[in-house]
């Protein structure tokens, strides 16, 4: 992830939620001398910050067009900030389907990778992700952590260098979906599955880790559906 810095970085950040939230739709202008002014800073400061949002994908500057947002699908959707802008958009329903859809292609085969190459540590490590997770005090904050820390645990577990660089991805809208989710206080149910996916790797049993992902994943992608609908999670 980008470390934004100072007002640079400060417009950045609100330029690209402003695009990603759908402030301003593909298609439609940014002018930048109204931009300084609405904001306050120098010309220089807009014009570095249109050329980083360009490069992402965001906006596009052309001669006696000016710079428009570009459609959604050019921009860089894997970028780190794009992600991390994207998922703090509230109640992004077409993101958390693409997340699910993503984690259902990556993570029960990741499983069954992970059934095979686990090391000690690796199951120390969803141990204690896991142990957080259930604990009784456990703040919904600490719930999303522990989260993130199983799942990410779970790839590394594979040993796959490539499925490494996926857990940005898959850590990004884990985030968004589990404050959504948790935040009803709907984790207790997700405990003994997470412990099903341990148990499977732990054993080496690489069609019960991969049954017990797919199960994981499937209450998962129900409990955004309830929530989204308007009821609570059971």
């Amino acid at each position: 992830m980008t470390v934004f810095r100072g007002i640079h970085g400060a417009v950045v950040a609100h330029l690209g939620e402003l695009i990603v939230r759908g402030d301003v739709e593909p298609g439609e202008p940014l002018d930048p001398v109204r931009l300084e002014a609405d904001l306050g800073v120098s010309r220089t400061v807009v014009r570095e910050a249109l050329r980083v949002l360009a490069a992402k994908g965001l906006v596009d500057a052309r001669p006696k067009r000016g710079t428009i947002v570009r459609p959604r699908e050019e921009w860089a959707l894997l970028d780190a900030d794009v992600l991390r802008w994207r998922a703090q958009a509230p109640a992004d329903a077409g993101f958390l389907a693409d997340l699910a859809e993503v984690r259902g292609i990556v993570e029960p085969d990741a499983a069954r990778l992970a059934a095979a190459r686990r090391t000690d540590a690796d199951l120390a490590a969803m141990r204690a992700a896991l142990d957080v997770m259930a604990g009784e005090e456990t703040s919904v904050d600490a719930v999303v952590e522990a989260d993130l820390a199983f799942h990410r645990a779970l790839l590394d577990a594979a040993h796959n260098a490539l499925l490494r660089q996926l857990e940005q991805v898959i850590a990004t809208g884990l985030r968004a979906r589990d404050l959504l989710v948790y935040g009803h206080g709907g984790w207790a149910h997700s405990v003994p599955e997470h412990l099903a996916v341990l148990d499977a790797v732990a054993g080496g049993d690489a069609d019960g880790a991969e049954r017990a992902v797919r199960h994981l994943l499937t209450q998962a992608d129900h409990d955004v559906r309830t929530i989204t609908s308007g009821k609570e999670p059971e």
